[in-house]
């Protein structure tokens, strides 16, 4: 019981904690005046996905290779399955968006790049540099192309991010409370799930694709819901398809820079090849422009569920 409270706890802390962050970067940025484009794009996009990154290094740090590389593979499924069937029931989402098809090629380059590192082995430093620099290389386009062509269409970061701090001590202690959160939740969330593998004769990296991956794939979700309900498909799609791209270059090229990880066969034999079937599902959605409508959000979520199941 123990295990699981803990679990819990660190799922909620890593929430509040990335929401904070977000807010209070935001806030600053707003009173420096920096680009909204830039502040869209680089921190909103870093600290939607903060959650994952400490936990993955977290995890790292504990020798716990399973819940860090499970964390970014399962939350790239639940991204998909999830995040976006869920908002179907409410309204039908759109794949087909201006300046989403250069985004969507690049996320299965990087998945299937990333297949590749795992299938050869350990993700040592120099696959994190590569997916690193890949990352950086994907928001310079990004930022260029937004500048110089009206036809890429950034979201306005407003549609994520609300409720904005205006006062300086509230910006500082934004940040202060998200920064010292983080780790604080990244450390319960990984403990917690270790120990509850061990208490239930799962493996970690079983915890790591279904329970770490859905807690930290929250702030998304979270974000995707709001979008629908506000009739805004453009960025619950666009959510899904950075997060996705931040998961991998990010996420894990960040973490195996610092700690070289194990992989797990399980992933290297079946989840890596779920996740690219993810993704070759919404490029598919996208180039025919089928919409994700209520049927088909119950489908992906009767997939979702159904795969969270085999895990087990």
């Amino acid at each position: 019981m123990l295990s699981i409270l803990t679990l819990i706890a660190g799922l909620v802390v890593l929430v509040f904690a990335g929401d904070y962050l977000v807010r209070g970067a935001v806030g600053l940025a707003e009173k420096l005046s920096i680009d909204p484009l830039i502040i869209g794009l680089t921190i909103v996009a870093f600290g939607t996905s903060a959650p994952e990154l400490f936990v993955s290094l977290q995890a790292a740090f504990d020798g716990v290779s399973g819940i860090a590389i499970g964390n970014v593979v399962g939350s790239n499924i639940a991204n998909v399955l999830l995040v976006l069937g869920a908002p179907a029931m409410l309204m039908s989402i759109n794949c087909r968006e201006n300046g989403l098809t250069t985004s969507l090629m690049v996320m299965v380059f990087m998945t299937v790049a990333l297949m590749v590192m795992m299938w050869l082995g350990p993700l040592s430093r120099l696959d994190g540099a590569i997916l690193l620099v890949m990352i950086a290389a994907y928001l310079g386009w990004q930022i260029k192309a937004a500048r110089h062509c009206d036809a890429v269409s950034v979201p306005d970061y407003h549609d994520e991010v609300a409720d904005l701090p205006q006062e300086a001590w509230r910006t500082t202690l934004f940040i202060a409370g998200g920064m010292l959160g983080l780790p604080i939740g990244a450390w319960l969330t990984v403990h917690g799930a270790s120990d509850l593998a061990r208490m239930f004769g799962a493996s970690e990296t079983a915890i790591g694709l279904t329970i770490v991956a859905i807690g930290t794939s929250l702030p998304e979700l979270v974000t995707s819901m709001m979008a629908a309900w506000r009739r805004s498909g453009a960025v619950a799609i666009g959510n899904v398809v950075g997060s996705n791209i931040f998961n991998i270059g990010l996420i894990l090229g960040g973490t195996s820079v610092i700690l070289p990880l194990d992989v797990d066969p399980r992933i290297v034999s079946i989840d890596m090849w779920v996740m690219l079937a993810a993704s070759l599902l919404v490029v598919a959605l996208a180039h025919w422009n089928v919409p994700i409508k209520k049927l088909g959000g119950i489908a992906m979520l009767l997939i979702f569920s159904a795969y969270i199941i085999s895990v087990f």
